[in-house]
């Protein structure tokens, strides 16, 4: 998903979606594989299961959850931009669990705008690290086009990040962080760490069952470079949030990517997915 100028349509640099590709990693083995197997259970006819997945970015979503679904299937990405769509479409999912053949199709659009209708289709929706980017009407709209239908969102940030070894400046960057995570941006006020709990809110008001669980990336000496790109991106946000911040986060720079050269630096940041399935009535 991408924004500009209100909407959620046009593009990001080339470095985002090279972003999205050095994290595919972590977010698979961070996603919760319950979630996944619950959904499996569910989806037992014998027509092409239909898998609509907002926000697809580079399609990392597909390549984790379609091996672990029954096929065949097929994917329908939506994202605002054309190069992350380019990407996915390049490298699409594997076979299904049963060696079954998966296919993919892209669409461009604004995926807070879709509509019931155009999700009528679809056995299943999924979204990954998306909801924290959405405004509360945003949220409502989203869970509202998925009623009735099981929805899958992976890695929502919910405000909780731990460094080892402690820092004293550990929990005033935190709290920068996700005030920036909250920001207003062109109008749309971004739920950053609240998004999950308004999410399913939103979705039991539709009638489904919400189930969540944590799902935190554990980064360590093993994730070096990984670790210090989202720890330029962390301290990057707080600055803009609360440049009153600038001069104590220099020295905290410093200390910390000593830490990291030095192999003694770890992070874990909690994530939650949620799965909401309807009910019988809904």
């Amino acid at each position: 998903m991408t924004e500009q100028d209100g909407d959620l349509e046009l593009g990001l640099p080339a470095a985002f979606a090279d972003w999205l590709t050095r994290r595919e990693p972590a977010d698979a083995v961070a996603r919760v594989v319950d979630l996944a197997d619950q959904i499996r259970a569910r989806l037992t006819g014998t027509r092409p299961v239909v898998v609509h997945d907002l926000g697809s970015g580079t399609g990392a979503m597909g390549r984790w959850l379609a091996p672990r679904l029954p096929g065949p299937q097929h994917w329908v990405l939506h994202d605002g931009d054309a190069s992350l769509l380019a990407r996915a479409a390049a490298d699409p999912p594997p076979a299904a669990a049963d060696g079954s053949p998966v296919t993919v199709e892209t669409r461009r659009g604004d995926l807070t705008r879709l509509t019931a209708t155009e999700l009528a289709e679809a056995d299943l929706i999924t979204a990954s690290a998306l909801l924290d980017m959405l405004t509360a009407e945003e949220v409502g709209r989203v869970a509202a086009a998925c009623a009735g239908r099981p929805a899958l969102f992976t890695l929502s940030v919910v405000g909780h990040v731990r460094l080892e070894p402690a820092d004293p400046l550990d929990v005033e960057v935190a709290s920068a962080f996700d005030d920036h995570q909250r920001r207003t941006v062109r109008g749309r006020r971004l739920l950053g760490p609240d998004a999950v709990a308004d999410t399913a809110a939103a979705f039991a008001r539709q009638g489904a069952v919400v189930t969540s669980r944590s799902s935190p990336w554990r980064l360590g000496p093993a994730d070096a470079g990984l670790l210090g790109e989202w720890f330029s991106g962390w301290t990057d946000a707080a600055r803009e949030q609360r440049p009153q911040l600038a001069g104590p986060l220099a020295g905290y720079v410093r200390r910390r990517r000593a830490d990291l050269a030095a192999g003694r630096l770890s992070v874990l940041v909690d994530h939650r997915d949620l799965l909401a399935l309807p009910t019988v009535n809904s």
